[in-house]
């Protein structure tokens, strides 16, 4: 007679499940010193991945919410993950020891469901409110798109309407300013003026932003720049 267990490839499947959830967790309890400091810089080095990552792709999809989150939970980890490791880790196992009271031992028990339920609260209570220190602005770096035209852009953004000029430029045709995808100013002549109204410029990453754009005389992009208010 076969042994299905053997055979059959979702047992098999469950019984890996286990074994990595145990292993997880033998990993997530180790309470040595070595351990503890291991586990917390590994934790703020994915927390300072996630952070900056999310900061940087942030400033090309400005609108995605899932980044914003991602953003968060980085963020937040790189506290909370020593926070755990090096404080919560050791009293939940030191507790379930020694606590007497039912109640504290019916807490630690639930201590790392109890912590994690508690992080995941801070993560989205941040990424909803997006507190200005968590948002790094990436675009003035990472907005001006290629090209060969020589150009030196003044914006002024502290007064309302914003405006920008270019104080040298070769090659361009003419300037436009963009909000989102809406075209807000246009100009033709040199200095090549533009200006918007703030309260007609779009959210992004760090504050109201904008774009602008450097032009051909067919209307294609010779060089973008996105400034942040």
């Amino acid at each position: 007679m076969t042994d299905t267990s053997r055979t059959n490839p979702l047992t098999r499947l469950g019984g890996i499940a286990r074994q990595t959830w145990r292993d997880f967790l033998s990993v997530y309890y180790a309470n040595t010193p070595v351990w503890r400091w291991l586990k917390s810089g590994a934790l703020v080095f994915l927390g300072l991945f996630l952070w900056m990552g999310g900061n940087v792709l942030a400033a090309y999809w400005i609108d995605a919410v899932a980044l914003r989150y991602a953003i968060a939970y980085g963020f937040v980890l790189i506290a909370w993950g020593p926070l755990t490791h090096v404080l919560v880790v050791p009293t939940v196992i030191r507790l379930r020891r020694t606590a007497e009271n039912p109640t504290v031992r019916r807490i630690v028990r639930n201590g790392s469901k109890i912590n994690f339920t508690t992080f995941l609260v801070i993560v989205a209570v941040v990424g909803t409110l997006a507190p200005g220190v968590m948002l790094l602005d990436f675009s003035s770096g990472f907005g001006a798109d290629g090209g060969d035209v020589t150009a030196d852009l003044v914006c002024e953004t502290d007064g309302d309407p914003v405006t920008c000029e270019l104080e040298t430029a070769e090659g361009v045709d003419h300037v436009v300013l963009l909000s989102g995808d809406e075209e807000i100013d246009r100009s033709d002549e040199p200095p090549y003026a533009v200006s918007a109204p703030r309260e007609s410029l779009s959210d992004g990453p760090s504050g109201k932003q904008f774009e602008i754009e450097l032009r051909d005389s067919d209307g294609e992009t010779l060089r973008r720049f996105i400034r942040t208010v």
